[in-house]
């Protein structure tokens, strides 16, 4: 269904996105249903040790919807990239997990909340952590580049699915793993397609 948007509508999608995040930048009050923050972090069964590690305001900023880590080990040594990294609590668990020979880079294309991540940064200065403005739909990293790319509660948002997926297995590495954490629709689309775009970020 996502073929019969039109680039208005694209357009409308990317606003209203950025519109939430740049609020939920600032604080979540209100705009999700769920656990955020530490309390989500803990209820999503982050290792302990990882969230001891970073500072209580970084964990604030935390607004996943689950646990990719939960999928497999991050290897040492290993590039890892978070697509929509928020505040970046994900691409610092990830940077903690391949240590300091590997790399992790967060891209997010709300502002607000890619400048939260670089705020955050320098109160967790890992040298091998970089925080880049992007879109999951053009990934601006060759081809081959990681050996992991994980996703937390993004791709529900994204309005080409299909284009952000190619994007990911283009920079994954042969054998890299795609670790997604994320909503999923339970029930039927509306049909009239203005009411999907205006309902597409609660």
């Amino acid at each position: 269904m996502q073929a019969s948007f039109t680039a208005n509508d694209k357009t409308r999608i990317e606003r209203v996105i950025r519109e939430k995040y740049a609020k939920a930048a600032r604080s979540p009050e209100g705009l999700f249903h769920y656990p955020v923050g530490r309390a989500g972090l803990e209820a999503l069964t982050y290792e302990h040790e990882m969230i001891l590690r970073l500072p209580d305001s970084v964990l604030a900023s935390y607004r996943g919807v689950g646990n990719p880590f939960s999928l497999g080990p991050l290897r040492p040594g290993e590039k890892v990239l978070d697509i929509g990294c928020g505040g970046g609590v994900d691409t610092f668990v990830a940077a903690f997990l391949v240590g300091p020979a590997g790399q992790a880079v967060g891209i997010d294309a709300t502002p607000e909340m890619l400048e939260r991540a670089r705020r955050n940064h320098l109160e967790v200065p890992l040298a091998r952590v970089a925080f880049l403005p992007a879109s999951a739909e053009d990934l601006p990293f060759r081809d081959q580049r990681f050996h992991v790319v994980i996703s937390n509660g993004v791709f529900n948002l994204i309005p080409d699915k299909a284009r952000a997926l190619t994007e990911v297995l283009r920079v994954l590495k042969p054998e890299g793993r795609f670790m997604i954490a994320d909503q999923i629709l339970t029930g039927e689309l509306p049909e009239d397609s203005a009411a999907r775009v205006a309902s597409w970020a609660r």
